[in-house]
């Protein structure tokens, strides 16, 4: 209590007058009320570094009062952890630090908030410290006890704050150079508002996660360490996409939460640049980049060309152990941490992270088709040797193996129809051939390196705004065989934008000779955008204007040239005379042709796109926004990244996901 009472010695020596600056008109508010004291509710806040500015974010309301249960708890704050943000980050108490769990992240620091302030320049308010917070409110209960107000209390830097009222709270920044003399600061400048309560202050506070986990996804982001035009990293973007389908959750699948049987999806994000970079490449990039435009050449090395990192033999093998490696980790530790996990695992690529996924599904083998039955998937040394710890290392041997003997009937590989004409080799995608034992040959041309194997077996494969059907072209693959499945992966969908420079279609190289549009994805609202649906609409119609046009320009000029009937002869038989009719009724069907015609395009024709996606299509094309469709050049680099935010994309992950479930949308879309 010394600082107590030291701060109340001061306040007994203060001016009891008001301020110059003050406004003395808040001294007419109704104080009936003020006597009563009722402690305030305090909240917590984490620090995150945004722009180069501290940016104080409050937790969501159940981690918040979970981090002041444990608070609270009399057991002390030493050695406590307390999970946070569903479980992606813990808060270790005493230390008063947020981890991040899954990824390498700087720790941030965390807050007991009570009291607040903001400038007229800030957009936020920002806490006091934990110990002046406690000054600031023990100084308010004595001013509401004794109904004594106009209190001053100087902070520990020297700034002065005076509370007024409970309405009227005020902080002065000392004048610059008052101190050089030894006299007290003063109250002179615009005042900061202080608040008392994170009830009085704007912010947002979300009510939290579901704590059950349906299913696991896993993201892998494309060339260069920013993922989108705000230059954020994978982890924010995942942050977003996780948001989206949480709110889409709520929306859309309303009748399964509450009947509780689903939870959420995690999405995880894996991060390759930063290991990737971390070989010392860069410094010998760096020796060889010519000096001028700088900042253009540092943008080609550490972004463009991870492309070509990925073609090179070397570099390759590095990005492909990673991913694989940090998926396997991450894979581990979540199931340490959530052992009551009992949903799927799915995998989910952007650009350049679709064609490194697409490679290691390819080379993956089916622990219960491909491997004698005396191996198993993995063996422990294997999982020793990417760090697994003991016990989550016979967890996963004993679960392969239980698996393996309840499973114990061989899939047939899919044999193409007799008579059907087999591709060469570099023509379609193959599971069947091996090379050297150690490299599954699946005809594409992939550099050569080992790559590793999954500890599971992912359900469904996502790739947005993928390039994997230009690299398989440029390898020189031709076609993909309709047979052809991944070996441990079921289901397999390119989602992309229109204008996305970078995205490329995969259904042409199964079924080359036939030409349809890719399936169109429903707007999250249950419609087409207006937009489109005009468009089409003047299609159609200018079209039934042609068909229309030409097929009364063809009858008036048939009727001109047709010869005149004579009069009905006695010679005509009755037969002659039935065939006549029918005849006439044949002509309209020909004038119609090309409307007939038209008719039968529009009819949607189930196409046979092989088992890539288990019979199911494979390409999803996005639906442009208006404002995009004035310029498609404009809005080009905007489409390749526009994935993060995507509600229609989101949707139609989630939608996928939950089928596998037996679980389905509120209401189908159009």
């Amino acid at each position: 209590m010394s600082s107590v009472q030291s701060q109340q010695e001061q306040l007994s020596q203060s001016d009891p007058s008001p301020s110059p600056n003050s406004c003395s008109s808040f001294e007419l508010i109704d104080m009936d009320a003020g006597s009563l004291y009722e402690p305030v509710s305090p909240h917590w806040f984490y620090c995150k570094i945004i722009d180069s500015k501290e940016t104080w974010i409050p937790f969501n309301s159940e981690d918040s009062q979970q981090l002041e249960e444990a608070y609270s708890s009399g057991k002390g704050c030493n050695g406590r952890v307390v999970p946070t943000d569903g479980g992606r980050y813990d808060v270790h108490l005493g230390e008063r630090m947020r981890y991040a769990v899954y990824w390498d992240e700087l720790a941030s620091e965390v807050r007991r908030c009570t009291w607040f302030y903001k400038g007229d320049k800030d957009n936020k308010y920002v806490p006091y410290s934990e110990s002046f917070s406690q000054v600031l409110e023990e100084t308010y209960m004595l001013a509401v006890t004794l109904d004594e107000w106009k209190k001053k209390l100087e902070s520990p830097n020297r700034e002065i704050i005076i509370l007024h009222n409970p309405k009227l709270m005020v902080h002065y920044q000392p004048v610059a150079g008052s101190d050089d003399w030894g006299s007290t600061p003063t109250e002179q400048g615009r005042p900061r508002t202080v608040k008392r309560g994170v009830e009085n202050i704007s912010v947002d506070i979300h009510c939290g996660e579901p704590l059950q986990i349906d299913h696991l996804v896993f993201v892998v982001h494309g060339i260069g360490p920013a993922c989108d035009l705000r230059f954020r990293s994978i982890v924010q973007c995942v942050n977003d996409f996780r948001s989206v389908s949480l709110n889409l959750l709520q929306t859309h699948f309303k009748k399964a939460q509450e009947n509780q049987q689903i939870g959420r999806v995690e999405f995880l994000p894996v991060n390759w640049h930063s290991p990737l970079h971390s070989t010392g490449v860069d410094v010998d990039l760096q020796r060889i980049t010519l000096p001028s435009i700088n900042r253009l050449r540092h943008f080609t090395n550490d972004t463009i060309l991870d492309v070509f990192f990925y073609n090179s033999p070397t570099y390759c093998q590095t990005i492909v152990d990673t991913v694989a490696s940090e998926m396997n980790r991450i894979y581990t530790l979540f199931l340490q941490r959530n052992p009551d996990f009992k949903g799927g695992v799915s995998i989910a690529g952007h650009s350049l992270g679709s064609l490194i996924l697409f490679d290691i599904l390819t080379n993956q083998k089916d622990s219960l088709g491909d491997i004698d039955s005396e191996k198993a998937l993995c063996t422990d040394r294997d999982l020793q040797e990417i760090g697994i710890p003991l016990g989550p290392r016979k967890k996963i041997l004993n679960y392969f193996s239980t698996r393996k003997n309840s499973m114990g009937i061989k899939r047939p590989a899919p044999q193409p129809a007799s008579g059907a004409n087999i591709p060469k080799e570099s023509e379609f995608c193959s599971s069947s051939n091996t090379r050297n034992g150690d490299y599954l040959d699946v005809g594409i041309g992939q550099v050569s390196v080992k790559y590793p194997r999954l500890i599971y077996k992912p359900e469904i494969f996502f790739a947005f705004g993928s390039p994997i059907g230009m690299f398989l072209t440029v390898r020189g693959l031709k076609r993909i065989d309709p047979n052809y499945r991944f070996p441990t992966c079921k289901g397999f969908f390119n989602i992309y934008h229109p204008f996305d420079p970078v995205a490329y279609r995969i259904e042409p190289m199964v079924v080359p000779g036939v030409e349809f549009e890719p399936m169109l994805i429903p707007h999250h609202k249950g419609r087409k955008r207006m937009h489109l649906e005009l468009r089409e609409g003047l299609t159609r119609m200018s079209m039934d204007l042609k068909n229309n046009l030409l097929g009364s320009l063809r009858m008036a000029w048939k009727s001109f040239t047709r010869a005149p009937y004579p009069a009905l002869q006695a010679s005509e038989t009755p037969e002659e005379t039935e065939a006549e009719p029918e005849s006439t009724s044949e002509k309209p069907s020909d004038v119609n042709t090309e409307e007939t015609s038209v008719a039968v395009k529009e009819e949607v024709l189930p196409i046979n796109v092989g088992m890539l996606n288990g019979g199911q299509r494979i390409d999803y094309v996005l639906q442009e926004k208006p404002i995009e469709s004035f310029n498609e050049y404009l809005f080009a680099l905007q489409s390749h990244l526009c994935y993060w935010e995507s509600e229609d994309t989101v949707l139609l992950v989630l939608k996928e996901i939950y089928q596998t479930q037996g679980i389905f949308l509120d209401q189908p879309l159009q």
